[in-house]
């Protein structure tokens, strides 16, 4: 692709946000010529992907028109817990062209955890810091034709032609290589994305990935928190959490948050194989009947001879009774308390921001216990923007703690845009960025 074409669209399309992010390339370096990011519509992606492309398509469409951009090359990630399976497995070393499709096909076979048996699926073999090792890394990725179709119909009604279709912890990986090539030479880099409703854990060795996680939650859960807590609209918390709040300088994990290790199925099992099977949400269900869930892929898969069941909330437990329409309806429209003091708000903050610590903890024991060493976590994604929260990790898990800017080391000509536009949504630009830089390496 990059020998044909000299610029690309890189899309990311999520449940609260769709971003684009147009990459011109030259002589081997990239600058991005327009950015722009759009609320998702209302009902058309979920957690789980896409439902409705005509809408998103319009999206799209109206958002390019707006910061301008000129190419019909796209690239799109594939995203969604019904969507897309990433995992990396190990397979004894041979030879790439002959044997290794033989046995990938195997293990694609092995690993479908969809419904839908009608699926297209891709992998390539990682780096190796040892060329003569007995066993090599390989990431696959698998996806339902139904998925894949719906996000080319996306791209389709757009007015542009989807030449790629990619997953988002690689498109990380390219940004990496990009904007912070010093990563390349460290030992367990952790990238934390942490979207509307799902937050992503991958790692990477020498910007290979070798861990990719995703687990439910992301900043939707802050904001209904801060909504709850202030008695307030959801949007009018989603403002004060962006723009007032801030988690206080001397805060780490404790109090009264939710212990991830107490309720089976409430997070992935890092070493048990996944059960099929939601649990029913109207039954007080005992423990042991509670799914559990992939450490890759966050979705329950069905046992041998099983059948596969999905619910359609990731939050829902076998006690959990959802609020009734109009107390729902009630809470957006009450009026804001700002009378609510801060440590108030943190405090019903607390237990969601210590349950990502938990689960970071996790994943880094688990890596840890492979004989990985974590050199340091770095944020992306909308709810990174929380002030204070690369600190409040830091010093909860005792390593270093950053947060991404996927804009370094490019440069920038927008006609449509300037800076100020960049800065605002910049932590959320890094899949779109990453997609874009698609050019540069294929």
């Amino acid at each position: 692709m990059a020998s044909k074409l000299s610029s690309v669209l890189g899309i990311d399309i999520g449940s609260h946000s769709i971003k684009v992010c147009e990459v011109k390339a030259s002589g081997g370096s990239a600058t991005v010529s327009a950015v722009g990011v759009i609320a998702t519509p209302e009902g058309a992606v979920d957690y789980s992907g896409v439902y409705n492309s005509e809408a998103v398509g319009a999206a799209l469409k109206q958002i390019m028109a707006q910061v301008g951009v000129s190419s019909s090359a796209a690239v799109v990630t594939i995203a969604g817990q019904h969507s897309v399976l990433v995992r990396v497995v190990e397979v004894p070393r041979m030879d790439p062209d002959k044997e290794l499709k033989s046995h990938m096909e195997w293990e694609i076979n092995k690993n479908i955890p969809f419904a839908e048996t009608n699926i297209m699926s891709d992998y390539k073999v990682l780096p190796s810091a040892d060329p003569n090792s007995a066993n090599m890394d390989v990431v696959m990725a698998m996806a339902p034709m139904s998925a894949i179709e719906a996000i080319m119909d996306c791209v389709k009604r757009a007015g542009k032609k989807a030449v790629a279709i990619d997953v988002a912890p690689l498109s990380v990986a390219r940004s990496m290589a990009i904007s912070n090539p010093e990563f390349a030479k460290e030992n367990g880099v952790v990238i934390v994305d942490i979207g509307h409703s799902t937050t992503s854990i991958n790692v990477y060795e020498h910007n290979n990935l070798v861990l990719p996680r995703p687990v439910p939650g992301g900043g939707e859960m802050v904001t209904r928190a801060i909504a709850d807590a202030m008695q307030t609209g959801v949007s009018e918390a989603e403002t004060y959490k962006l723009n007032s709040f801030e988690i206080p300088a001397n805060a780490t994990t404790g109090g009264s948050s939710f212990d991830p290790f107490s309720v089976s199925g409430a997070t992935q099992s890092m070493d048990a194989p996944y059960q099929a099977g939601g649990p029913d949400v109207n039954a007080t269900a005992a423990m042991d009947a509670m799914p559990e869930l992939d450490p890759v892929t966050g979705m329950p898969v069905e046992p041998d001879g099983g059948s596969q069941s999905y619910t359609n909330d990731p939050f829902a437990s076998s006690n959990a009774t959802p609020a009734p329409a109009n107390e729902t309806m009630a809470m957006a429209a009450a009026p804001v308390a700002n009378s609510v003091p801060s440590d108030q708000v943190f405090s019903a903050v607390q237990g969601i921001l210590d349950d990502l610590v938990a689960e970071l903890r996790r994943s880094i024991d688990y890596y840890n216990g492979r004989g990985g060493t974590v050199s340091r976590i770095v944020l992306c994604g909308g709810g990174s923007k929380l002030k204070g929260l690369s600190a409040y990790v830091q010093r909860s898990l005792d390593i270093k703690c950053e947060n991404y800017d996927p804009m370094k080391n490019l440069g920038f000509s927008s006609k449509k845009v300037g800076m100020d536009y960049v800065n605002e949504y910049r932590e959320q630009l890094t899949i779109a960025v990453g997609n874009g830089l698609h050019i540069l390496f294929d």
